[in-house]
C-alpha cells in the first residue's frame, strides 16, 4: 500500500470515516493505483474544493479561568508542605495542583476526625463559652466588694491606730465604695480588650 487507508487519512485529517468516503465519490481525494490516498495531494485538492464558509472549526477547548485566590491558596497549600511554589503569574502546573488538591484533601480528613474525637469545636461554640466564662468573672468581680469590705474594715480597724495611740476604724460602706470604685475601673479596662478571633 502505498498511501493511507480511509481510516489513516480521516484521522489525518479530523473527519470521519464517512466523510471521507463521501469525497473519495465526489473525486475530491487523490488516489495511487491501488486505491490508497496520497495525503499531500489529497490535502492541496481538499483546499482549492472546499468552500472556507463551510468548512467546520475545531471547537476551543472550553477551559474555565482560574480565579487568582484559587492559584494563590494552591501556591500557599505548596508552601506549607514545602513543595515547589509556581511562579507569581507563571502559571500552576497540573501535577501542582493535584498536589495541592490531595494536600487540602487530607487535611480537611484530619480535620473532621479531630472533630469527631472531640480535639476540635465549632468557632461560634468556642466564642460562646469564652463569652460566658468572661460573663461569670465579670460577675464575681462585681460582687466581690461587697462581700469583702466588712472583712477588710474589721481587720484594718483591729490592727491600725493613730498617732496617739487611738484605734482608727473603717466604716464597711465606705470601704466598700472605694473597693467598687476600683473594680469598676479595673473592669473596664478589662473591656476595652478586644482579643483578635482569626
Amino acid at each position: 500500500m502505498q498511501g493511507m487507508s480511509e481510516r489513516q487519512y480521516a484521522a489525518h485529517v479530523g473527519l470521519s470515516r464517512g466523510a471521507i468516503q463521501k469525497a473519495k465519490a465526489a473525486e475530491r481525494l487523490v488516489l495511487y493505483p491501488d486505491g490508497s490516498i496520497n495525503a499531500a495531494a489529497s490535502d492541496a485538492r481538499r483546499a482549492e474544493t472546499t468552500d472556507p464558509s463551510k468548512t467546520r472549526k475545531a471547537p476551543a477547548p472550553k477551559l474555565k479561568p482560574v480565579p487568582e485566590a484559587a492559584v494563590a491558596a494552591v501556591g500557599d497549600t505548596l508552601r506549607e508542605q514545602g513543595l515547589a511554589v509556581p511562579a507569581v503569574g507563571g502559571g500552576t502546573t497540573f501535577l501542582q495542583a493535584k498536589t495541592a488538591n490531595e494536600v487540602l484533601k487530607a487535611q480537611e480528613r484530619r480535620i473532621r476526625l479531630q472533630k469527631l474525637k472531640g480535639e476540635l469545636i465549632e468557632r461560634a461554640r468556642a466564642l460562646a463559652l469564652v463569652f460566658r466564662l468572661a460573663r461569670e468573672e465579670r460577675d464575681a468581680w462585681v460582687n466581690w466588694p461587697a462581700r469583702a469590705a466588712a472583712l477588710m474594715a474589721a481587720e484594718l480597724s483591729a490592727s491600725s491606730s493613730d498617732a496617739t495611740g487611738q484605734q482608727i476604724t473603717v466604716e464597711p460602706a465606705a470601704m466598700q465604695k472605694v473597693l467598687e470604685k476600683h473594680v469598676r475601673a479595673h473592669l473596664d479596662e478589662l473591656a476595652e480588650v478586644r482579643p483578635d478571633f482569626r
